[in-house]
């Protein structure tokens, strides 16, 4: 076991990357992210797309006013479209709106082959 606490992110094996507009993020599937059918948990797919999309606000925001506040998630809605048995998955965030109150996220998730997982938007605010 770590000394230090894990965050969310590091248990579930997101790896990172981002530019300007656009932040990514990926999980390679391990067995403990799947459901008893084999494939990969619902939950799984949102949470990287949350989590991604909760770092895209808070670096819009912060670019947009040069403030520092993390962004809540107010709002989430997402359209699961399909959906795979191992391999990875990849999610990309990018700012719909940013406001002062309010920015929208949209992430979409691919899996293997560039196939749509699902298509999140999710709104915050500052907290």
């Amino acid at each position: 076991m770590r000394g230090d606490p894990m965050t969310f992110d590091e248990y579930l094996g997101m790896e990172f990357s981002s530019g300007q507009e656009i932040h990514e993020s990926q999980i390679v599937i391990q067995p403990h992210h799947c459901n008893p059918t084999g494939n990969i948990n619902g939950g799984v797919i949102l949470s990287l797309a949350d989590n991604l999309a909760t770092g895209a606000a808070n670096s819009a925001y912060h670019e947009k006013t040069g403030e520092r506040r993390f962004m809540v998630g107010i709002d989430i809605h997402a359209s699961m479209l399909a959906n795979q048995q191992g391999g990875t998955i990849r999610a990309v965030s990018r700012p719909i709106r940013v406001g002062r109150r309010v920015t929208v996220i949209r992430t979409t998730v691919y899996g293997e082959g560039e196939r749509l997982l699902a298509d999140v938007t999710t709104t915050h605010v500052p907290g």
